[in-house]
């Protein structure tokens, strides 16, 4: 991807970059060589490095390239590092870039960043974690996918075939706020010792709010999270409600009603895992045809009884996250297949 050699005006710049099929819609910032080297200028990168090759076109991402993206979503230049981290690990086999960018499903990769490099940085993960006013969440996350657009080449109506799409295509990204969760970080449930800094991608396919302002037992509000999880219209390939590694965001009070109670995320996962289970009999005739159909070509000889959201109870994501309040959420991550994927930033 080349640098801005247009013009400086703002307007004119704006619909010179948008007609060259550049931006998200938003106005953006005009990637120019003074703004991009000064973001470069801050760490020891090689601006020639190739970090990944982005699919669907399978575009080079070198140091550079992230810069201009990064430049364009408005990034401040101490943001570069994270965004090489997330480059790295969407380029993962088992995150299937290549799937995500190109289904016709509403997808998006959403980030969450652990470590002393939140702090550092600024972001925001606390109350509205996952919402609007962090320049860092915002930025991070729309450089995301300026970088799919531009040099991985997931253009709507091109490769990016989303039928609806959603706002998470936009920016996605918040980080886990640690200093409140009785919890170790995401990151180190996933093998990272605790003072790393690490981002960790999922593919996800939308969020649902969980309230429950009632429960103040961890059987009560683990029943709560269970039936909020189970959606008919989420069955993945695999037969799974969801593509088979949910995420559960909890805010710091709900993470301490379970703690209380005596639990862990473990038992957390476990519950999850034992009380999210749909009855075959409340899908449409359909559906319970092809799955049966699916379930005889891949050898089986049970029949479909139920469905669950993930295969072991390991494979449910907890992430603690927000502010005051008891308002939860469920992100199910897309049936097409797709892991989670985490990568430690690189020191520059």
């Amino acid at each position: 991807m080349n640098l801005w050699n247009g013009t400086e005006h703002w307007e004119t710049a704006q619909e010179e970059l948008a007609a060259e099929g550049l931006t998200d819609g938003l106005p953006v910032v005009p990637p120019t060589l003074a703004r991009v080297e000064r973001m470069l200028k801050l760490h020891s990168f090689e601006a020639n490095e190739l970090v990944a090759e982005l699919p669907p076109s399978f575009g080079e991402a070198t140091w550079r390239d992230i810069a201009i993206n990064a430049v364009m979503a408005g990034c401040r230049p101490e943001y570069l590092p994270v965004l090489g981290a997330i480059v790295e690990a969407l380029t993962a086999d088992e995150f299937n870039l290549m799937g995500i960018a190109t289904t016709t499903g509403s997808v998006a990769p959403l980030v969450i960043v652990n470590g002393p490099i939140v702090a550092k940085i600024g972001m925001n993960a606390a109350g509205n974690a996952l919402g609007p006013g962090n320049c860092a969440n915002a930025t991070i996350g729309r450089a995301v996918s300026l970088l799919l657009r531009n040099v991985g080449g997931a253009r709507p109506g091109e490769f990016d075939m989303a039928t609806i799409g959603q706002p998470a295509k936009y920016t996605f990204c918040f980080a886990e706020n640690e200093a409140d969760s009785p919890w170790p970080g995401l990151h180190v449930d996933r093998g990272f010792v605790p003072d790393a800094s690490v981002v960790t991608v999922v593919g996800a396919s939308g969020i649902v709010e969980v309230v429950d302002s009632c429960s103040n037992r961890p059987q009560e509000l683990i029943q709560t999270f269970a039936e909020s999880m189970l959606i008919a219209g989420s069955i993945g390939s695999k037969g799974l409600l969801g593509g088979g590694e949910p995420l559960i965001i909890l805010p710091p009070e709900l993470a301490q009603v379970f703690v209380q109670g005596g639990w862990g995320k473990a038992e957390v996962q476990r519950g999850i895992f034992e009380r999210a289970v749909m009855p075959v009999e409340r899908l449409s005739p359909a559906v319970r045809e092809h799955l049966m159909a699916l379930s005889a070509s891949e050898g089986s000889s049970d029949a479909l009884a139920e469905l669950r959201v993930a295969e072991r109870p390991s494979d449910v994501l907890i992430a603690v996250a927000g502010g005051v309040g008891v308002k939860a959420a469920y992100v199910p991550t897309w049936g097409g297949g797709t892991r989670a994927v985490s990568r430690q930033i690189r020191q520059s």
